[in-house]
């Protein structure tokens, strides 16, 4: 029999943080180091003997990033909001991520290829790491770098629904998310993103959050040209988890008045030849211990009304929401906040916290979700392996027209 007394010691063991969660508090002191550390130690000390100046100054430089990294991080992201602070810091995050990647990757492989083949003696092979290391660094992040500030390609394909109605087949949706406009000033990037966006003559357009980094006071300038999006049926917009970190209904009302529907768990209804689908929106599931009133992903309250007959279309910024939208038969959820992981590998990373992280997967009997890439980049402004999308999906039915 349960008593008052073995009950709280159940609470009181549950309330306890797991080895786990006790360990991940202590990440954002350890990382920094091994980002820094890791990439110093391969390249200056593994038996190159540089001659000293060479090393010290490498180890000097080393530690200076090594300490300038938090410090503009914080700066740039916390309380002061410091633009130009965030984006040394950012910048520092992605060169510390890449150097690091390879590091551990040519500091391994390289040399061990290089021993089994018998090429130059220890010192030899310890300096052909470094300079490959250096080597293809550099090229990565060149290369990363263009790619996250380009426009993104379009990703065009086909989703067949079978619960769609024929009269709703090929309808030509356009999703964009995770723009994240930030301290790098992309007002014309922006525009050029929606330039290419109006050319796909879409039937509804979707965003699904992440709008920026920042208030939408601060941001208005590079937003603004989402009002220019055109689309023949609606432009519709749920929250990310970002804007829980800005202001969130700043950004609601911003949105409203550029001419989107913020779906905040309500849906509106598409109709085309006769036949209905549902357009369903939720907070981000960050809303729910934001404190804000009124917001909160709740699902029930997003399909409230809507005929359980109809195909519905779900918008909800992390993929992670596709258990509850499964367990409502929802028949597509459209997500972002992954980024493919943006910087190769930290797609690993992400795995252990989303279901997926890029493309079309299926989750139950009915419910397909589809993952974008993303259209922008958060902080480190590079893209490596994980090239940013506007992705058109045009709907299939799964039944057939009343011509055939």
């Amino acid at each position: 029999m349960e008593t008052s007394e073995t009950r709280s010691a159940g609470e009181a063991r549950k309330a306890r943080p797991s080895r786990l969660q006790r360990l991940m508090r202590y990440v954002p002191l350890i990382a920094p180091v091994l980002l820094w550390a890791v990439p110093c130690w391969v390249l200056l000390h593994t038996g190159q003997r540089w001659p000293l100046p060479v090393t010290l100054t490498g180890t000097a430089l080393f530690a200076v990033c090594l300490a300038a990294m938090p410090l503009a991080m914080v700066r740039g992201h916390g309380r002061r909001q410091r633009d130009g602070a965030a984006i040394v810091g950012d910048t520092l995050l992605g060169v510390s991520w890449v150097l690091f990647t390879w590091s551990v990757l040519l500091g391994v492989l390289l040399r061990l290829a290089l021993t089994v083949a018998g090429v130059g003696d220890g010192q030899g092979r310890a300096r052909i790491v470094t300079w490959a290391v250096l080597g293809v660094g550099a090229a990565l992040l060149t290369w990363g770098y263009a790619e996250a500030r380009r426009v993104p390609r379009v990703r065009r394909l086909d989703v067949r629904l079978p619960r769609l109605g024929a009269g709703l087949d090929g309808t030509r949706v356009v999703l964009i998310t995770d723009t994240h406009y930030g301290p790098l000033d992309r007002a014309r990037w922006s525009a050029r993103v929606c330039e290419t966006v109006n050319t796909l003559e879409a039937d509804l357009v979707c965003h699904t959050g992440d709008i920026a980094d920042g208030t939408a006071e601060r941001r208005r300038a590079q937003a603004a040209p989402l009002g220019t999006v055109r689309a023949v049926r609606a432009r519709v917009y749920v929250t990310g988890n970002h804007e829980y970190y800005s202001e969130a209904q700043g950004w609601v009302d911003l949105m409203d008045e550029l001419g989107w529907e913020p779906l905040r768990n309500r849906h509106l209804l598409l109709e085309r030849g006769g036949d209905t689908l549902v357009v369903a929106g939720v907070d981000d599931v960050t809303a729910e211990s934001s404190g804000l009133a009124g917001h909160g992903a709740h699902l029930a309250g997003a399909l409230d009304g809507a005929d359980p007959g109809l195909p519905v279309l779900l918008l909800a910024h992390q993929p992670k929401f596709i258990d509850r939208a499964a367990a409502h038969g929802i028949d597509l959820q459209l997500s972002g906040h992954t980024h493919g992981g943006q910087i190769w590998p930290f797609h690993h990373l992400v795995r252990i916290d989303q279901p997926t992280v890029a493309g079309l997967s299926r989750h139950g009997a009915r419910t397909l979700l589809y993952t974008s890439r993303g259209t922008g980049f958060w902080g480190p402004p590079f893209r490596v392996f994980a090239p940013s999308e506007i992705t058109l999906l045009v709907l299939r039915s799964g039944q057939p027209s009343a011509a055939s």
